[in-house]
């Protein structure tokens, strides 16, 4: 039976990507592993953040919309994107981490028997922390050497990812009876209830999280808002079966995309939510070397071509940690 090996993925929308650069790289400890662009929309930088050696499933990527508005939130939108540290003491280092800095942040919480910690980036995107005490499952990455943040308390990976709509009969049924995955439990936070989803071989690195929403108006995106979701497989080939299976059951996709770091399908569930499937490589160092990934302007071979123009375009970025 067909089944993702865990998220891959969370690509989301901010208008600076300076600002955006500097908090999930200064504040959050990631690495940025990628500064390319937009490959529908060159005009516009996509940064991919990740762990230490740029793995699948650490990944959190934003486009770059100068001229977007402030999300509206609401329901079917995918509502909170969660990343994976070590330990409940790990929270606790965050959270101090976010007074220091000035993040708007919640008190640490128990949700679906971890312990998590919700925050905003300066755009207010909507993000949390997931202790990983007591999982198991899909293993975590391997954290990006930041001086100021212990190895053991890194963000090392991507947490449940979290959907709100407003017809869950119709999502239950994508992700069950289409995409193979399992219902895990229910659980109330928020002063909501939640169904949790999982792939693969479980844990946090593969779930989803679904909060049945009618009482709330569509979201309307903009910065702070999610585009899609990455669901992860390890080849090409898995990418070819799973666009058979789509065809199978009738759910309109893209067909085969070449994104040259990995190969890609794209679909929506029917409360409009964008979901992809992404291959696992062939990876980030395809183009340049491991030790100075996200330093340089990278671009897929078919826009090469245009690079003088690409970059005339382009605001320069600092990538470099601390400048």
């Amino acid at each position: 039976m067909l089944q993702f090996t865990g998220l891959h993925h969370v690509s989301a929308i901010t208008k600076s990507a300076q600002q955006n650069l500097d908090f999930y790289t200064n504040v959050l400890g990631f690495r940025l592993v990628k500064k390319t662009v937009n490959q529908d929309s060159p005009s516009m930088y996509h940064l991919f953040y990740a762990d230490g050696e740029g793995s699948p499933g650490t990944e959190m990527t934003f486009f770059e919309i100068p001229v977007v508005g402030q999300t509206h939130e609401g329901t079917n939108s995918i509502s909170t994107t969660s990343f994976r540290v070590p330990t409940d003491e790990a929270l606790h280092f965050w959270k101090e981490r976010f007074e220091q800095f000035d993040v708007a942040h919640e008190d640490i919480t128990e949700r679906a028997g971890r312990q998590t910690l919700r925050f905003r980036d300066p755009e207010k995107q909507r993000l949390m922390l997931v202790s990983d005490e007591h999982n198991e499952g899909v293993a975590g990455g391997i954290p990006w050497k930041v001086a100021d943040i212990p190895e053991s308390f890194a963000i090392y990976g991507l947490g449940p990812s979290y959907f709100t709509v407003a017809n869950a009969k119709a999502t239950d049924a994508l992700l069950t009876t289409v995409l193979h995955f399992r219902e895990a439990g229910t659980y109330e936070a928020d002063g909501t209830s939640y169904k949790v989803y999982e792939t693969g071989e479980g844990g946090s690195g593969a779930e989803i999280h679904v909060e049945h929403r009618e009482d709330l108006p569509v979201e309307r995106a903009g910065r702070g808002s999610v585009h899609h979701i990455a669901l992860r497989v390890s080849t090409e080939e898995d990418i070819d079966a799973w666009i058979e299976r789509l065809e199978q059951f009738g759910v309109r996709n893209s067909g085969f995309v070449d994104r040259f770091y990995f190969k890609s399908i794209y679909m929506q569930d029917p409360n409009g939510l964008t979901i992809e499937i992404a291959s696992d490589g062939p990876g980030f160092a395809i183009d340049e070397p491991e030790d100075t990934l996200g330093e340089a302007l990278s671009l897929p071979p078919f826009l090469e071509n245009d690079r003088a123009i690409i970059e005339a375009n382009l605001k320069p970025l600092h990538t470099k940690r601390g400048e």
